[in-house]
């Protein structure tokens, strides 16, 4: 059974406390509540409708944050005062009681393991318990899972179409929604003695102007004070940007004679970063230059000298930046990773499976939000080569499919027909992830998570995995499955009568 750090506990608790909800929540729990079902079992599911941005496929997240909100999940005395005071003048004083013992003792999930590839329609949570508490649930599960999913989903593909070679840096924080994202002239030298930095610098100012035939009054001054700042503050981490003024007439030219120097004193500059214009262009003249200092001046170090992109970099600019010649090194993403410019949501949504036993399903005119009733377990089926062919979801009492088995299924959509597969592997999505209140799957650190979701990728047929115009992933409904949905569709099972009407 899983532990978890108080810090990260109280650090959830107060970012989605109980009451980052809505009003509605309360109302339906309340309305539970004057009908004495409150404590009838139930169960929700949690999935999306539509794969974000136009692709092929998502990265499930935010689970850690789900699992700690539930086990820290009650109301204080200020947050039930404060409820009575929103809710109306008329609701029935016990019912505010009620909520003071509340809690998720009582509430178990199944849900598919952080930082997965995961597909349109397939329920990632399954989430029991109590009619009134699950319902409380809804609006805080949906909000620590829709953004979290989206942006790492947003992330994959900024990481696809930079390719495998190029690092990315994260620099959104700035651009996020919100928060959930002296100049001295004495620089030590190998702990013996000072130098006068700044002569220093200058003299290597005059080489590097000569051999590249410049000019050292067209040089900014203050952006050589400024470099000089920056090289006495971090000399183990020197990488200023250099396209405040010009990056040949001035930028380049004081990089260079501060890396130098800082080469002089036995640090190792990092390197230098572009952030307007025509990147590929600049990074082709930056690494020309930094290969003739480490010729005319024998100083090898300026050859691991790196070059950082950035300037709004989009997942199309990154895809155009992977087929032009330039010379960057690293690109720093920051505005349309972090705000998901092209899809501001997921669109998550959670909805009610089950009812003491009795499948429930939403019906609309728009069968595209129809939902699939009953407790469900959820399957991949892999090929022969590794890759997941399809995802099957089936009612939770049906035997688990068997790799080298035929089995017959019928695709998720309006008119498909049954088909017949035989996986070469099985494996289940799910796992009981929380149990009677307790989390019971350990809690995944970021670098887990981020180390499943390459593996993940990693076995996505390319087909799935393309930016532009991927190969639809199937999802399937096993037979009996299919059978109830269309039994409730016709009005033919127990399972289609309303709620409230039991």
């Amino acid at each position: 059974m899983a532990t978890c750090e108080g810090s990260e506990a109280r650090s959830v608790l107060s970012r989605v406390p109980p009451l980052l909800t809505d009003l509605y929540q309360f109302t339906m729990a309340y309305a539970y509540w004057r009908a004495d079902r409150h404590n009838e079992p139930a169960v929700f599911e949690l999935f999306f409708r539509d794969n974000p941005f136009g692709g092929g496929f998502s990265l499930f997240a935010g689970l850690s944050d789900c699992l700690l909100f539930l086990q820290n999940f009650a109301f204080s005395d200020d947050d039930v005062e404060y409820l009575r005071s929103v809710l109306p003048a008329d609701t029935d004083a016990a019912f505010f009681s009620y909520l003071k013992e509340l809690d998720c003792s009582a509430v178990s999930v199944s849900a598919v393991p952080e930082g997965s590839v995961v597909f349109a329609r397939v329920p990632l949570l399954e989430v029991s318990g109590p009619l009134a508490v699950v319902q409380l649930l809804e609006t805080s599960l949906l909000c620590l899972v829709n953004y979290a999913s989206l942006v790492c989903s947003n992330a994959a593909r900024f990481r696809l179409a930079a390719g495998p070679r190029r690092r990315l840096l994260e620099m959104g924080l700035r651009r996020a929604q919100g928060p959930d994202g002296g100049l001295t002239t004495l620089v030590p030298c190998g702990g013996a003695g000072s130098v006068d930095f700044i002569c220093l610098v200058k003299g290597w100012l005059g080489r590097v102007c000569q051999i590249l035939g410049s000019k050292t009054s067209l040089v900014r001054e203050g952006e050589l004070a400024a470099f000089l700042s920056y090289a006495i503050a971090y000399p183990q981490n020197f990488l200023p940007v250099i396209d405040s003024y010009s990056v040949s007439c001035s930028g380049l030219l004081c990089f260079c004679a501060v890396a130098l120097a800082l080469c002089e004193l036995q640090y190792q500059p990092l390197g230098v970063r572009l952030d307007s214009g025509d990147l590929c262009r600049q990074s082709l003249e930056v690494r020309r230059v930094f290969k003739e200092c480490s010729k005319q001046f024998s100083v090898p170090q300026f050859e691991s000298l790196i070059i950082v992109g950035t300037n709004s970099i989009s997942e199309q600019s990154l895809a155009e930046l992977s087929k032009k010649e330039n010379e960057i090194d690293v690109v720093g993403v920051g505005t349309h990773l972090v705000t998901c410019t092209r899809q501001p949501s997921l669109g998550c949504v959670y909805k009610l499976t089950e009812v003491r036993g009795r499948p429930r399903m939403k019906m609309s005119e728009d069968p595209e939000k129809s939902t699939l009733p009953g407790r469900k377990s959820v399957y991949r089926l892999l090929d022969a080569d590794g890759h997941p062919q399809m995802d099957l979801i089936c009612l939770s009492e049906e035997a688990a499919p068997e790799a080298g088995v035929s089995l017959t299924c019928f695709p998720l959509g309006l008119n498909k027909t049954l088909q017949t597969v035989t996986p070469a592997q099985v494996t289940s999505l799910r796992l009981d992830v929380f149990t009677c209140g307790q989390i019971t799957f350990p809690l995944n650190s970021a670098s887990e998570s981020r180390e499943r979701a390459q593996i993940s990728l990693q076995s996505l047929h390319p087909l799935h995995k393309r930016l532009q115009e991927p190969q639809d992933y199937t999802v399937v409904l096993s037979e009996r499955l299919h059978s109830l949905v269309s039994d409730i569709t016709k009005g033919n099972s127990k399972g289609s009568n309303f709620l409230l009407s039991n």
